[in-house]
């Protein structure tokens, strides 16, 4: 994937939580172009760790573990100013 293709600001792509694990607090969100990228309950903005699925949100992408683009800053979308 290359690095031009990912936003450059915050939050500045849209999706929805497809899954989330509590237990591991890891989840994917499926973005409005169909790519699935993972995040970890430490990215939820609001610092709860725990985010419903199906909740549509914005976030922006970052590089992750292993080469992979990760969702970050992740918000529900409704709360995003």
């Amino acid at each position: 994937m290359s690095a031009t293709r990912q936003p450059s600001g915050p939050q500045g792509v849209t999706g929805v939580v497809e899954s989330f694990d509590e237990g591991v607090g890891l989840g994917t969100i499926r973005t409005g172009d169909g790519r699935d990228l993972g995040f970890h309950c430490t990215q939820i903005a609001d610092g709860s760790r725990r985010i419903a699925v199906g909740t549509s949100v914005r976030f922006d992408v970052r590089p992750g573990r292993g080469g992979r683009w990760e969702a970050a800053a992740v918000a529900p979308a409704d709360s995003v100013g």
